[in-house]
């Protein structure tokens, strides 16, 4: 047996109608994705400034702070990674 034709306007409501939905699901994830944590930034400023902090603490006082003398140069990596964690940080940041 032959199959009715399907009117234009019903097949075509019902395209509309999908990319309708498809459309408020981008949007619902779009939300989910664009949006970061709220402690991204604080951490990314707190970090940062926190390496800059011991990177000059370092050069200034390095060998009167008795942690730090006997730390040496490595006191220049800590520094150093603490400024790259921020920067790792920061790529959360949207």
């Amino acid at each position: 047996m032959p199959e009715s034709k399907v009117r234009k306007h019903s097949a075509d409501k019902k395209k509309a109608q999908h990319k309708q939905e498809l459309a408020s699901q981008r949007r619902s994830n779009d939300r989910l994705k664009g949006t970061s944590a709220a402690w991204v930034p604080w951490a990314f400023v707190i970090v940062g400034l926190l390496g800059v902090a011991w990177l000059v603490t370092f050069y200034v006082a390095g060998q009167l702070i008795p942690g730090m003398r006997e730390l040496g140069n490595w006191n220049i990596l800590i520094g150093m990674g603490l400024m790259a964690a921020a920067f790792g940080i920061a790529t959360m940041w949207k």
